[in-house]
């Protein structure tokens, strides 16, 4: 789907094409002027846009093989909500078409169900709070872990490839090497 597209789409519960066209552009200029700021656009059920920096590096040159030096620069980012990946996977059907598909949660829903917050003793909030902290610790030490491996993985392949274009190189020098050996002898 393409803007035009959306503003077809949208034409309809907006009462005409000329304030749909004025509402997507509204929208959008809003998106892009705050993430352009630094701030963070998160829309409930639908997902968020934020701006991430990315460091300088090296990279490789496809075609030469050469390392080429890349500049830090400021991309934009988009995580979708959960309401988002649930109709996407197919978890949650989509609606009707006169129905939304994305919007905020339900009062409660978020909690484990009830209408409301429940109090929680002392005690068992003290023990919550101890579990999510050991759980949050085992998390970050196994992405750690994780980024650790594949980091290794990657240099290991690098490297590899880096052996095989050389390996390559060598037998081409070889076969051209033969060739004009060839030549001279049948010449002379």
């Amino acid at each position: 789907m393409n803007k035009a597209q959306l503003i077809d789409a949208i034409a309809g519960k907006l009462g005409g094409r000329q304030q749909a066209a004025d509402a997507v552009d509204a929208v959008l200029d809003a998106i892009v002027r705050a993430v352009v700021t630094g701030e963070r656009v998160s829309i409930t059920g639908f997902g968020s846009l934020e701006k991430v920096e990315r460091p300088s590096r090296y990279a490789r040159n496809p075609q030469t093989g050469e390392r080429v030096r890349v500049r830090k620069t400021s991309v934009p980012r988009f995580r979708a909500g959960q309401g988002f990946k649930d109709l996407v996977s197919g978890s949650k059907k989509l609606p009707r078409g006169g129905e939304v598909a994305v919007r905020k949660a339900p009062k409660g829903s978020l909690s484990g169900g009830g209408t409301g917050p429940k109090k929680k003793s002392t005690a068992t909030a003290k023990s919550t709070a101890t579990a999510k902290k050991t759980t949050a610790k085992k998390t970050v030490t196994a992405k750690s872990k994780a980024t650790a491996k594949s980091t290794a993985a990657k240099k290991t392949t690098a490297k590899k490839a880096v052996a095989k274009k050389a390996v390559a190189k060598k037998s081409t020098e070889r076969k051209t090497t033969g060739a004009k050996k060839a030549r001279r002898e049948s010449q002379g």
